[in-house]
């Protein structure tokens, strides 16, 4: 598998089915099929990042537009005022499955604390 074969790569091209919530030029973000909450929705760049620490300076503004759309959905959805959580797993101990740089957006309870060693 090539560094642009990952599933998420594959879904952007519409090869895959998954229920697309948010799209813009630069990123579109999906529903997690695994939810970790009742509000799981993954927001990816179009462009191939493996993960947050393979990022070059000239690409640090792609967490900057994740971030913004996964804000501007929660608003969008009503549950901003309410509260969410966004997290970026980073490699393997990071618990990163998926190579390719994606934030997560958890919402639609109230979340535990996390960060724990397992």
């Amino acid at each position: 598998m090539t560094d642009e074969d990952t599933i998420f790569h594959r879904i952007a091209r519409r090869e895959i089915p998954a229920d697309i919530v948010y799209e813009d030029d630069e990123v579109f973000a999906f529903r997690d099929i695994a939810p970790q909450a009742p509000v799981h929705v993954l927001f990816v760049p179009k462009e191939s990042v493996r993960t947050l620490d393979a990022m070059k300076p000239s690409q640090a503004q792609i967490v900057g537009k994740l971030a913004y759309a996964a804000a501007e959905y929660a608003r969008k959805e009503g549950f901003a005022e309410d509260g969410y959580r966004v997290v970026i797993n980073c490699n393997g101990h990071g618990g990163q499955t998926v190579f390719q740089l994606h934030l997560h957006l958890l919402a639609g309870a109230q979340l535990g604390r996390f960060g724990t060693p397992k």
